[in-house]
């Protein structure tokens, strides 16, 4: 095997070990806020239904949580595995938003957390509330010291090239955490982790909700009256909290896009002109919904069979009438200033993805608008319909997001670290210049072993959600107070300070 199969590879077990550590990121950085929202409101209100959604939700977390450190510690032993040049070039910067994300922010998520696993009865009910926010801030900043190391791959600012080590070398830390792709990056994978964590609330809840009413319909009074009651008092409210969650982030999500787009149309300018398939330079470039032909890097056989007039120049600079640079023309363009090479990304995969990014999250939409209207009034739905729909949605967020990534990454190639256009454009390096020189066999052992052992994990994740969602909230979580209080059986007082 030659040179470029081991780099191939190598790009394969990074793709796959990313993407399926993806899975668990969104819901994690989502659902840790709304476990700890569901917390405060047990506090505020005393009842007892928002304490089992606590205990409930939480344990769903946990496993989430677990799974995905498991997963991503892999992600950082493979830039010394695979892609020890690109760690040579590049760690003294790289390094710096990894370091920040280990020492600090993954400190303070762990710590806290286990603070609020085994504090439940011996903390101060108001300290233990205080925990699992600082979960909650402790995986956003996480996410955002990761973004910022992923945007200077994106675009590598804060930084000089030196000629004779040959290295990148960090020259500002305030410009590399207020690097502009980062600051446009993050709130929209934030937004979309909240759409995620509450696409899959409402569709636990809303599944719930419909079961419990259907059940109240065969069953006998007593327990028709305690399902009907169950269905009304916890699952149709954390359901409505959850649609309000995903409303707001759906917006947000559409927000940060549009803001993150045209940025990239300045900073990679070949990844977005890809993304729509737009072959040569026009002046009111159109918005393809479908193209056909070859799009495997062969522009001139693409051909755009749905299309919105205009659309493409405005989503870049909010004119319909303005000029985009073609990927013919931006191939010239780059092969002239960083010598002879082929610049354009996978086309098929960079159009796809996009539109599969986009498209997917309209599974969300679709929950949150039926959602709203089958609860709308008081009502608390039992048409089966809607909890198929509640089930059926729950992926389309992860898979959406997984296509995020996809286009974000498969778009920038054949670079590593893009060049920074407008800047010191010397830190750049090409993902063929970026792999270690391992044989093709030994990075492909590796592949195997660690497919092999992620399908596993992936087994074992998919189990236990699917075990704890069908439990349901434990019978000894109706009575937080006999439980984890003090034995005199009081009832708990809204916003106590103390257990």
């Amino acid at each position: 095997m030659n040179s470029l199969e081991a780099l191939d590879v190598a790009r394969w077990q990074f793709g796959i070990t990313t993407v399926y550590h993806f899975i668990f990121v969104p819901l994690t950085i989502g659902l840790a806020p709304l476990v700890a929202v569901m917390q405060t409101m047990w506090m505020v209100t005393g009842k007892d239904h928002w304490y089992r959604l606590t205990k409930f939700f939480g344990k769903l977390f946990l496993i989430n949580f677990a799974l995905g450190i498991v997963t991503g510690i892999v992600q950082e032993f493979q830039f010394g595995m695979n892609w020890s040049e690109y760690s040579r070039f590049i760690g003294d910067v790289f390094g710096a938003p990894l370091a920040l994300e280990g020492l600090a922010a993954f400190f303070i998520e762990s710590t806290f957390l286990g603070l609020w696993i085994f504090g439940w009865g011996r903390l101060p009910r108001l300290v233990h509330l205080a925990t699992i926010w600082m979960v909650a801030i402790g995986v956003n900043a996480s996410a955002y010291f990761i973004i910022v190391a992923n945007s200077f791959m994106q675009h590598p600012v804060g930084a000089v090239f030196n000629e004779e080590t040959g290295r990148a070398e960090l020259t500002s830390i305030w410009e590399l955490l207020t690097n502009p792709t980062a600051l446009a990056a993050f709130p929209h994978t934030i937004a979309g982790s909240f759409l995620t964590a509450a696409t899959f609330v409402a569709g636990v809840g809303g599944w719930w909700m419909v079961r419990r009413m259907r059940q109240a319909k065969t069953a006998a009074p007593e327990e028709a009256a305690e399902y009907e009651e169950e269905a009304r008092t916890m699952w149709r409210p954390v359901t409505r909290l959850a649609l309000g969650v995903m409303i707001a982030s759906g917006f947000a999500l559409a927000v940060t896009g549009d803001i993150q787009a045209k940025l990239m149309f300045e900073q990679q300018p070949m990844k977005m002109a890809s993304a729509e398939a737009l072959c040569h330079t026009e002046r009111g470039a159109e918005f393809s919904l479908l193209t056909i032909g070859d799009h495997n890097n062969d522009c001139e056989n693409v051909r755009h069979i749905l299309a919105v007039p205009g659309l493409t120049s405005f989503l870049a600079t909010n004119d319909f009438n303005a000029e985009l640079m073609g990927v013919v023309e931006l191939q010239e363009m780059y092969s002239e200033r960083y010598g002879e090479a082929n610049y354009q990304p996978n086309l098929f995969i960079t159009y796809w993805s996009f539109r599969l990014m986009i498209g997917l999250a309209f599974g969300s939409a679709a929950l949150a608008l039926a959602g709203l209207w089958v609860t709308r009034r008081g009502r608390v739905p039992d048409q089966e319909w809607f909890g198929k729909l509640a089930i059926f949605a729950i992926p389309t967020p992860f898979l959406a997001n997984s296509f995020g990534w996809i286009f974000t990454e498969m778009g920038r190639q054949p670079w590593v670290v893009v060049p920074n256009l407008t800047g010191v454009d010397q830190v750049r390096l090409m993902t063929a210049d970026a792999v270690s020189n391992h044989s093709a066999g030994l990075v492909l052992a590796s592949l195997i072993t660690f497919t092999l052992v992620y399908g596993a994990l992936a087994v074992v994740w998919f189990y236990l959600l699917r075990r704890y969602v069908l439990e349901g909230p434990l019978e000894h979580d109706k009575h937080p107070h006999k439980h984890d209080d003090d034995e005199s059986g009081d009832d708990v007082k809204p916003l106590s300070f103390a257990y």
